[in-house]
């Protein structure tokens, strides 16, 4: 340990003792991120002392936590989120071999007490952390009788070591990668979590068809089917086989938070394809739902095809109310027609917790945008066409009673 991380005083540190925290969620989460902000400040200058502080907050980090209801995921992705921040600072952290050991061994004995579990997925990374192939073997050798005897036992037995994934990890850094095989060659449990490892395995040896056929042999119910399609798109981007890659798993590996994100994810993996091409292929994957692709459009500037996607179903009025506030001086024609979408489908009862003066602004900034377009006319008889043609609806005619100009149109 350096002097320097005898004299640090951290001030994350205070903040996360044993039950710190109550039963909500919000506090802690913003305390996770103010110790990692501290933590990542300390690496530019020094950082093995920062490694020490990472090494801190991963041992103090669950027991602080423990009176959480983490049933909403929250806390549980701030945790998940600053382990993948730490990580590379632990790893790349130039220590001494003596106090890399110490780390470790504070980090194995905090994921043996890890009871909710929040530092689970440390495991997954042991090998990383050992940062040698010669400390990773030892480690290694450390755990994987008990992995052995554990996986001997009846299913029925429920055996579990949490030390499992730290055994793979080390193997694998290790080099020692028949071994590696070997012993999942004898887990009772053929689950991707472990699988995984027999296809990096596979690939550190050069085996790279092998192990796409044995990570496609992995699909099963309630596998991952996603994080498998990742694994085999890696393993054929490495190989050069882009097109390949694409055709078979770059829609399944790459279905990101919104669908904005997957059609960006996709096209910044695969430059060599067009955008309207991978924007075809996503829509013709979710039947039914093109509209959902509206966004995706737009961030490619394929406009037309943005308004053929919000005729086709359903987009959020927001969204496209906010297509015609930004587009209006610059694409009228798309603005006009995304403010008409909006209003068509509130009119279809397809738009939720609609407020009047959402109504009232798409009307405003659709006549704006006619007007930049120079068919205003055109654009209050299409309105009220519209309107004409939802005899029953009420909210937004409601809205626009006081539109003089619209109802003025003969």
């Amino acid at each position: 340990m350096s002097k320097a991380a005898d004299k640090r005083v951290w001030a994350f540190a205070p903040r996360f003792r044993r039950g710190a925290f109550g039963w909500r969620s919000d506090t802690a989460i913003t305390r996770v991120k103010e110790a990692v902000a501290e933590i990542k400040t300390v690496c530019r200058k020094d950082a093995c002392l920062a490694a020490e502080g990472a090494v801190l907050f991963l041992t103090k980090v669950s027991p602080a936590l423990q009176n959480i209801d983490s049933s909403s995921g929250a806390i549980g992705t701030a945790v998940n989120r600053a382990i993948e921040t730490l990580i590379p600072i632990l790893a790349k952290a130039p220590a001494d071999e003596p106090t890399r050991r110490k780390w470790l061994e504070q980090l194995y004995e905090a994921h043996a007490d890890d009871d909710i579990p929040y530092i689970e997925s440390l495991g997954d990374h042991w090998g990383e952390l050992c940062a040698s192939p010669e400390l990773a073997g030892e480690w290694a050798d450390r755990l994987v009788e008990t992995v052995e005897t554990v996986w001997s036992r009846r299913r029925e037995a429920h055996g579990h070591f949490h030390g499992t994934f730290m055994c793979l990890s080390a193997l694998l850094a290790a080099g020692r990668y028949d071994q590696l095989l070997a012993l999942l060659d004898t887990c009772p449990y053929p689950f991707w979590s472990y699988r995984q490892w027999g296809v990096k395995a596979r690939v550190a040896m050069g085996n790279k068809a092998e192990a796409l056929r044995y990570a496609e042999a992995s699909h099963g119910l309630n596998e991952p089917f996603g994080q498998i399609a990742q694994a085999c798109e890696a393993i054929l981007l490495s190989s050069g086989l882009e097109d390949e890659a694409y055709q078979r798993y770059a829609l399944a590996a790459n279905r990101a938070g919104t669908y904005l994100a997957t059609f960006r994810a996709i096209c910044r993996k695969y430059p060599h394809k067009e955008p309207e091409t991978i924007l075809g292929d996503l829509v013709a994957s979710t039947p039914g739902e093109e509209g959902k692709w509206f966004a995706a459009a737009k961030d490619a500037k394929l406009y037309d095809l943005a308004i053929k996607l919000a005729r086709q179903s359903p987009v959020d009025h927001r969204t496209l109310i906010r297509s015609v506030e930004d587009f209006a001086a610059t694409e009228p024609l798309f603005a006009l027609n995304s403010g008409l979408m909006a209003l068509y489908w509130i009119c279809a009862g397809r738009a939720y917790d609609v407020a009047s003066s959402e109504i009232r602004s798409a009307y405003d900034l659709t006549l704006r945008a006619a007007e930049v377009a120079q068919c205003k006319e055109t654009a209050l008889q299409q309105i009220l066409n519209l309107l004409e043609s939802f005899p029953q609806e009420r909210l937004v005619k409601g809205a626009l009673a006081g539109a003089n100009e619209l109802w003025g149109v003969s």
